[in-house]
């Protein structure tokens, strides 16, 4: 939530704050690459019997059209190396991947369009997005 608040309020849905995710189309996720990158989202649990930090693996996926418009759709709590070896992260990584493609195929065709200088979207009553 705060890469949300920082994105969304402060600074803009730039390519840095984005992590690529792409197998088809152009999915992105959140957080970041980089450990070090701020803010870096610590969870408090209880381990064992004593207090731990831990920093918390979600991934959220995205498609995101420019600096001012971002799709978002869904995560999950990554628990294996990469998002394909995740029974979590998997479908959630998969479907956006096929939606992104989508979301650029309606931006060609006209039937998502950019107003008020890119930083907003239209689309018609009814609009329905199909995968292939």
């Amino acid at each position: 939530m705060a890469w949300l608040r920082i994105i969304g309020d402060k600074v803009g849905a730039y390519e840095q704050y984005f992590r690529h995710e792409a197998r088809e189309g152009d999915a992105r996720a959140l957080p970041p690459k980089g450990k070090d990158k701020t803010p870096v989202y610590v969870e408090f649990n209880v381990v064992e019997g004593k207090d731990e930090n831990t920093p918390n693996n979600l991934r959220l996926y995205c498609h995101r059209a420019n600096e001012s418009v971002v799709f978002l759709f869904n995560g999950d709590i990554k628990t294996a190396k990469t998002s394909q070896e995740c029974k979590n992260v998997k479908p959630h990584f998969e479907l956006p991947n096929k939606l992104s493609k989508v979301i650029d195929k309606a931006f060609i065709n006209d039937e998502i369009r950019w107003v008020n200088n890119h930083t907003d979207i239209e689309i018609d009553d009814g609009f329905m997005l199909h995968l292939d």
